[in-house]
């Protein structure tokens, strides 16, 4: 049974890897829901600056993440923005998994005890 289950962690783990590091590379670049209501009542340049009329992206401030490594879906220094946004998702995907899995682990292990 446990080597059941590790394969098919393992292959969960490379199937989400292959789409967050390739795949999510062809994602839209057009404004989401969010950022379309953002938007709404504005008009725009070519450089994609407001140019014009009243709407909530003006209120648009930098959040307290804005510098981290990992912020605007890619990895910082690295100017190359397919190779950024991949390992940018990967690194994502390793994080939650290890968080995931060691929470599953700790929680497993509690109650391994307390039976």
């Amino acid at each position: 049974m446990k080597h059941k289950l590790g394969w098919f962690l393992g292959a969960g783990l490379l199937v989400a890897l292959i789409l967050a590091g390739v795949v999510s590379n062809f994602a839209s670049a057009s404004p989401d829901g969010l950022d379309a209501t953002a938007r709404d009542g504005c008009t725009f340049g070519a450089d994609d600056e407001i140019t014009g009329g009243t709407c909530m992206l003006q209120q648009e401030k930098d959040h307290q993440m804005a510098d981290s490594p990992l912020a605007d879906y890619g990895i910082k220094g690295i100017d190359n923005p397919y190779l950024s946004t991949g390992l940018a998702g990967a690194a994502g995907v390793l994080i939650v998994f290890g968080v995931g899995g060691g929470a599953f682990w700790l929680l497993r292990r509690r109650s391994a005890a307390d039976a």
